[in-house]
């Protein structure tokens, strides 16, 4: 039923309150609704937090939107971890209305000794719950009391006493609240900063520390002991979260050999997705990676380093995973007897026979919830699920309101390349992070469109995680534009989002795809060992690591840019230049306190120089139209003064982005 005062459209709601909206602590959240009633007399909104703890925290004012009228708008800020509501609470405010009728009727000359009555009461019903040690504004109200009831003062000067800004601005944290109308309360939910902030790195642990026998060239796996000393080079570059392909014993039938082909030889190592042999199935350890005694200490070492290890979750079976045996009602029988392997079509997946959760759900979710807390209990906090999709959205409310009941710093991203309603339906059911269209939004127009969909249409049920390549993508900017393209994507995802990755390989400009129109990588990773010379590349200069580790510490050194919902778009006049903002929003946290504004510009073509003016949106940057400021090339450090207007020219193969600290200057 509608309140006395009308509250709607209130926001963030996930599936109309049902689900809780995204939180994260410390980040501010924008609330907004439609508030209005009838008549013309005022009326006052604000923002009531209530934590974990059932306690209610100080209510936000909201204000009115500039230009969307009956728009309101506040920004709060969990400051703790857990359930969190909030709700909105709308009143008419008698004091609104006595301002706006004496700001006209007393220098008119009507009314006016009414209009001081009036005022009067008013003000004594402040004074009423003012706090008792709130001398100021005990002093103020005072101040004002005497000058409504001075009949020997003039008018104007009584009326411009009423309208000090400082008596203003204590009215207006302490309104006076009438037919007070409360919508709410809303669930949301506030998880650790990881969710929201990190950096991601990928490898695959049988690569590194992998040898060739010079004879035969017979290649010897890599274990988690060779891969561990890989970590510092990861912490170096400033990664703090290292995502591990599935670590499992690998299917020996069907096993797929170089290139996705159908004719492995003897030696060849097989997908890592293909899971499950006899050596064990979702909770088991290759043998040749090492047991598990040696994946704890691959953990421990990486949090030494304050690097996070991220763990594959593929629900999905190898012909000789050990579930094919004792539960194949796990998995859909063909007409013909034979067990369905997967298909992508044109792609054919025949070494994996995906989970069908309609035979035995119950017993589906046990095991999987089994496997889950066997990895949580050896240190795996955040999973990456594969291909979550293809599973029924229902058992992922399921499975991660149960991990999040009792461990509720577990974190789960959802490796879903598919239709926007699956991607955002398995971010509001609980995925912290969610993989997105960025790989494949190129175009300057496709860029600011989609930065603005994440940032603030879908903030409240998807956070995005902008990986500039994967095992399985290759976009063709990246075949084709050689070393100026990966540092385009590199510093565009880390810039523009919060999370970001990257898969190893990146920064050796690994470029060449198996055919040409094709997204796989020739000799691809997911097939084979890959032996990469890091140090070779390192000591000839042919690495973009130094890029990568500036880049992260940019994004560690500027609080902005661990954010997620404050993008803000501005012009330049040529196509292939990218222009965006990012400043720490209202009641931020993780600034404590800090002005923090990281101006970005981008040259997007990796073949050509651009020059061309940029056009600054000022007042979207907390600066008037006519100031000028101080910018510094994070990169570079080169410095200029800038205003509105600015000239720019940008070299795609010195470097094609400017990331600028912004200070205002007197």
């Amino acid at each position: 039923m509608v309140g006395r005062i009308p509250v709607m459209n209130v926001m963030p709601l996930v599936d109309l309150g049902r689900l809780p909206a995204k939180a994260t602590v410390g980040e501010p959240m924008p609330v907004s609704a439609t508030v209005f009633r009838e008549g013309h007399d005022k009326l006052g909104a604000e923002v009531v937090l209530v934590g974990p703890d059932g306690e209610r925290r100080a209510p936000v004012r909201m204000a009115k939107h500039p230009t969307t009228p009956d728009h309101y708008e506040a920004w709060v800020t969990p400051d703790a971890g857990g359930a969190w509501s909030f709700e909105v609470h709308a009143w008419s405010d008698p004091i609104a209305t006595w301002q706006h009728a004496a700001g006209l009727k007393v220098p008119a000359g009507v009314d006016v000794d009414l209009m001081f009555t009036e005022g009067r009461l008013l003000l004594e019903q402040v004074r009423e719950h003012l706090a008792a040690d709130d001398r100021r504004g005990a002093e103020l109200v005072a101040a004002g009391l005497a000058a409504a009831v001075d009949e020997q003062r003039p008018v104007e000067a009584r009326l411009a006493a009423l309208q000090d800004p400082a008596l203003e601005a204590v009215l207006l944290a302490h309104p006076v609240r009438e037919l007070v109308t409360v919508e709410g309360p809303f669930p949301l939910y506030a998880d650790r900063p990881r969710a929201l902030f990190g950096s991601w790195y990928e490898f695959f642990p049988r690569s590194e520390g992998a040898t060739r026998d010079e004879t035969t060239g017979a290649v010897t796996s890599g274990t988690f002991r060779t891969a561990a000393k890989r970590l510092d080079a990861v912490a170096a570059m400033g990664f703090d979260v290292l995502y591990l392909p599935p670590i499992h014993p690998i299917g020996e039938v069907n096993r797929k050999g170089p290139n996705n082909t159908l004719t492995p030889g003897p030696d060849d190592p097989g997908s890592p997705w293909a899971i499950g042999s006899k050596d064990g199935g979702h909770d088991a350890i290759h043998p040749d990676l090492g047991t598990l005694e040696d994946f704890d200490a691959f953990v421990a070492r990486a949090r030494e380093l304050d690097i996070e290890v991220a763990l594959d979750l593929a629900l999905q079976a190898a012909p000789d995973h050990p579930w094919v045996t004792t539960n194949p009602e796990f998995f859909t029988t063909r007409a013909d007897g034979t067990i369905a392997y997967a298909e992508n079509p044109p792609k054919k997946y025949q070494d994996i026979y995906p989970v069908n959760f309609d035979n035995d759900p119950r017993g589906i979710c046990r095991e999987v919830l089994r496997v889950v807390r066997h990895w949580m209990a050896h240190g795996v906090r955040i999973f990456r699920v594969d291909n979550p999709h293809t599973k029924p959205v229902a058992f992922w409310e399921w499975l991660l309101k149960e991990v999040r009941r009792t461990d509720p710093d577990v974190l789960f991203l959802a490796e879903a390349f598919t239709r926007p309603a699956m991607m955002r339906g398995l971010g509001a059911v609980g995925f912290h992070q969610s993989y997105t269209y960025f790989t494949w939004r190129t175009a300057k127009w496709e860029i600011e469109d989609y930065l603005r969909e994440l940032s603030s249409e879908t903030d409240h049920m998807m956070r995005p995680n902008f990986f500039v390549n994967t095992p399985d993508i290759l976009h063709g900017f990246l075949q084709y534009g050689g070393p100026a393209a990966f540092k385009i994507r590199a510093a565009l995802a880390a810039t523009s989002s919060p999370t970001w990755g990257v898969y190893a390989g990146y920064e050796l400009y690994e470029h060449v795809a198996v055919r040409p129109g094709s997204e796989e990588y020739l000799d691809s990773e997911k097939y084979q060992i890959r032996i990469r010379d890091w140090e070779g590349a390192e000591a000839e200069g042919r690495t973009l690591a130094p890029y990568l580790t500036r880049l992260n510490e940019i994004r560690r050194a500027h609080p902005a840019l661990q954010q997620l919902r404050n993008v803000v778009i501005h012009a330049s006049d040529d196509e292939n230049v990218l222009v965006y903002s990012k400043q720490l929003p209202p009641g931020s946290a993780a600034g404590a306190g800090r002005d923090d504004t990281v101006l970005v510009v981008l040259n997007l073509d990796p073949h050509a120089t651009r020059e061309t003016t940029v056009h600054l949106d000022l007042p979207a940057m907390g600066m008037e139209w006519g100031d000028s400021f101080l910018v510094t090339d994070e990169i570079s450090g080169e410095a200029w003064t800038w205003s509105q207007h600015n000239y720019v020219r940008l070299d795609p193969h010195h470097e094609p982005a400017h990331v600028f600290s912004v200070r205002r200057t007197a």
